[in-house]
């Protein structure tokens, strides 16, 4: 039996589940023909869910000034001794289409979602689910973050994930996080928690 992908991470609501473990065994099997275990992260969401605020909050970098992502950053975080190239790219609808462009061997998507916004659940329900149904994508292991949670009448992660269907994919590990990229609360623990399990994942399957 396959061990978990991560485990519930204290104080937040985490769901997960490995009823297909395809993507994470092609994932582990890249991370054992490269030795410095690089991975190659795609960070997708609507405008204004944060993704730029979350990704200088990984590298440590200054939030004081942000401005909306009008191609795509990308930036170089470690994290439980992996390199994770992460792509930005900008959420503006008139971006979207260009997504596609970057979905060449990522190796985990990371779905960000404004969990304050509620009048644009049905919109960014869309795109994930456009997003999952990618040839490119198919198997890719998926991370949302429900972001703004320090906002008031942010949606719990666990509504999100109901209002995404997310218990009905099967083709992918995945995981919701609830998460505040200003503060950091529940941002850093996670991917930190996440990587930790992956590598001792890694390292009891190649040992």
């Amino acid at each position: 039996m396959v061990p978990a992908f991560v485990t519930t991470c204290v104080r937040v609501y985490t769901v997960r589940t490995l009823s297909q473990p395809q993507g994470l065994l092609a994932l582990l099997r890249k991370l054992k023909s490269t030795p410095d275990r690089e991975l190659r992260i795609l960070l997708l969401g609507l405008d204004n869910a944060g993704k730029t605020t979350i990704l200088k909050k990984l590298a440590s970098e200054d939030i004081a000034h942000i401005t909306p992502t009008q191609g795509f950053n990308i930036k170089s975080v470690q994290a439980e001794g992996f390199k994770l190239n992460v792509w930005d790219i900008g959420g503006q609808r008139k971006i979207r289409p260009y997504w596609q462009n970057y979905f060449e061997n990522t190796d985990v998507l990371l779905y960000v979602i404004d969990s304050s916004d509620r009048a644009r659940f049905e919109e960014t329900g869309v795109e994930l689910a456009e997003l999952l149904s990618e040839d490119k994508l198919l198997g890719v292991p998926l991370l949302v973050l429900a972001n703004k949670q320090d906002l008031v009448h942010s949606a719990p992660a666990a509504e999100l994930a109901d209002g995404l269907n997310l218990p009905a994919v099967r083709d992918r590990p995945w995981q919701i996080q609830a998460c505040s990229a200003l503060s950091g609360e529940g941002l850093k623990q996670f991917i930190l928690s996440t990587f930790y399990k992956l590598g001792k994942f890694f390292s009891f399957l190649f040992r």
